[in-house]
């Protein structure tokens, strides 16, 4: 049986007062068993967002996900593509 795929947008920012200020942006879509973990989902948009081994706050929002990187004036954001 064929394995169900789920399209993720990724994106990162920069941040302006600690919201997203979009001067400039990194974008790519991910596509991911329907069925992922929470943590296979953010490890994925981290690696897309070259964010690999850089620590995140990680925070659910509804459907998606927001990644804050410790030390960085950024902010990803990762939420299903429909």
């Amino acid at each position: 049986m064929l394995e169900t795929l789920l399209v993720w947008d990724v994106e990162l920012t920069d941040t302006f007062g600690g919201e997203a200020n979009y001067s400039w942006v990194r974008r790519d879509q991910l596509a991911l068993p329907q069925d992922a973990s929470r943590r296979q989902i953010v490890t994925a948009a981290k690696a897309a967002l070259g964010l690999t081994g850089t620590r995140c706050r990680t925070f659910e929002t509804g459907e998606g996900f927001e990644l804050r990187p410790v030390g960085s004036c950024t902010v990803a954001f990762v939420l299903p593509s429909y």
